[in-house]
């Protein structure tokens, strides 16, 4: 009773006017930061926090939640209108929102993806007002073998991602956790695959990857037809999901928001890595499979559910540990500390009416986020009858910007040109680019947590610890399964 007691006292600071203004203010810049290639939400929070320092605590955190809620959504509508993800997490949407696009479908595919962020975000939510104390004691008691387990079982995600091409898609999951290699290593800080060039001692940052290898990929693509004149999508009217298709999603929508919420608790998993989980465990759950990557809204939705609730995951060890869930989490120690408030359980304390106030503001910013979204979306969905000579060189422009905006780097310009040749010369020869971004993402948590893991207990630790043996049994049967399918379909079809 105490908790809904707190809840009602921070929901009636909540609606007052300024808050509201604030919260819309929020999930605006939020979603141009989410659709704005180059811009992650941690750097969309990072450059806001500056102008909070005149704010009061309670205001400046619920701009910088909202924010941070907004922008994982805004980056499935470039990823869907043009291929062009606006954040990591939003690579998963691409793979079944631009398809739907080239069908002439792009408003089925942003329908889906707002109400499966929307109820995403409420779910991670409620699961962090209610259950934030016993799942963070949880996640703290992860072993660093535990943590390798899970970024191997996201690996193996990659034989759902290549299909039938497997072999290919293993080849270019490899080649990520390769390019992740090239740099300092994070252990013992050795130079690795540098050649003595400087500009190599970071390694590849993984937006200027993603960039070239979905947006300038796609153009280089296109740009073999010579065909300048069509439209990225038929301009006929839209189609918009009804309720009943809603409704045939609400399972999906639910499983992945769990999923979403529980990946996000641990620090470092993050929203790319539950994308790509819950799509893939969709995808082994759905009557009809071989739709994924054709334009399923199965997948969309899958991947958005999942993407919206790893914010409410990663909110729940930082507010009630003071330990950082996600690079955006990180930002927001920074922002309390600036406002002289410590994170963790005391400031539940000391402070629960910021705390209540903050936890309310997620609820009302997800609802604000739905109807700016709803009305969003018919101006968002112009972006696809916009003809190909004039859109390309816009894709192009933002592309080179929003390379250089990661860290104020030419090599980063170039590393996205790079980029996108790679990527345009694999897609020549049908091999998927998304394992590549997969491989990158992972690699480094892989790497990291099992050189830590074998240095505190050995080589034996991971089979020891009886929730690394599950984590991996259930990798290897991950990736075992689609292989064994697709034998057995091949047989099939030799008879």
């Amino acid at each position: 009773m105490e908790l809904l007691s707190n809840l009602g006292d921070g929901l009636s600071y909540v609606i007052g006017v300024v808050p509201i203004l604030t919260i819309i203010l929020g999930v605006t810049m939020g979603i141009i930061v989410g659709a704005t290639p180059g811009l992650s939400p941690s750097m969309g929070v990072a450059l806001l926090v500056p102008f909070t320092y005149a704010m009061s605590p309670t205001l400046a955190l619920i701009l910088l939640v909202a924010i941070y809620i907004a922008a994982n959504y805004g980056g499935s509508i470039t990823a869907v209108t043009i291929n062009a993800p606006g954040t990591p997490s939003s690579v998963v949407t691409s793979f079944d929102g631009y398809p739907l696009t080239k069908k002439g479908k792009p408003g089925m595919a942003l329908g889906v993806s707002l109400v499966a962020s929307t109820i995403g975000g409420i779910v991670g939510t409620l699961i962090l007002i209610f259950f934030s104390g016993p799942l963070a004691k949880v996640a703290l008691k992860f072993h660093p073998a535990e943590y390798f387990a899970l970024a191997i079982f996201g690996l193996t995600t990659v034989a759902s991602l290549g299909g039938k091409n497997w072999i290919k898609a293993f080849i270019a999951v490899m080649f990520g956790l390769l390019i992740n290699t090239i740099g300092i290593d994070p252990i013992s800080g050795v130079s690795r695959f540098t050649f003595g060039l400087s500009f190599l001692y970071d390694g590849f940052a993984l937006i200027p990857a993603l960039i070239g290898l979905f947006a300038l990929s796609e153009i280089f693509k296109q740009l073999e037809t010579g065909k300048f004149d069509s439209k990225a999508a038929d301009s006929g009217k839209q189609k918009w999901p009804t309720f009943l298709d809603y409704w045939k999603l609400k399972l999906t929508i639910l499983r992945s928001s769990v999923i979403g919420t529980i990946i996000g608790i641990f620090p470092g998993a993050g929203a790319t890595i539950a994308a790509f989980i819950s799509y893939d465990l969709t995808r082994k759950l759905s009557k009809t499979p071989e739709k994924f990557g054709k334009g399923s809204l199965e997948g969309v939705a899958a991947a958005e559910g999942a993407n919206s609730s790893s914010v409410g995951g990663a909110l729940i060890p930082l507010l009630t540990l003071g330990i950082p869930g996600s690079a955006s989490t990180a930002v927001l120690i920074g922002a309390l500390m600036i406002h002289d408030l410590t994170p963790g359980p005391q400031l539940f304390i000391s402070s629960p009416d910021i705390i209540y106030a903050l936890l309310s503001s997620l609820l009302l910013a997800n609802i604000i986020l739905l109807a700016l979204g709803f009305f969003g979306s018919r101006l968002w969905i112009k972006v696809t009858i916009i003809p190909k000579r004039i859109l390309f060189p816009i894709i192009f422009a933002v592309s080179i910007i929003g390379s250089f905006a990661v860290r104020n780097s030419f090599f980063d310009v170039i590393a996205c040109l790079g980029f996108g040749v790679f990527g345009w010369i694999l897609r020549r020869y049908n091999y998927p680019v998304a394992p590549i971004v997969l491989g990158m993402v992972l690699g480094n948590i892989a790497e990291t947590n099992f050189i830590r893991a074998v240095m505190m207990d050995g080589w034996t630790v991971f089979f020891t610890r009886p929730a690394s043996l599950i984590m991996l049994l259930v990798a290897l049967a991950s990736f075992a399964v689609p292989l064994i399918q697709a034998r057995k379909e091949k047989k099939r079809a030799a008879r």
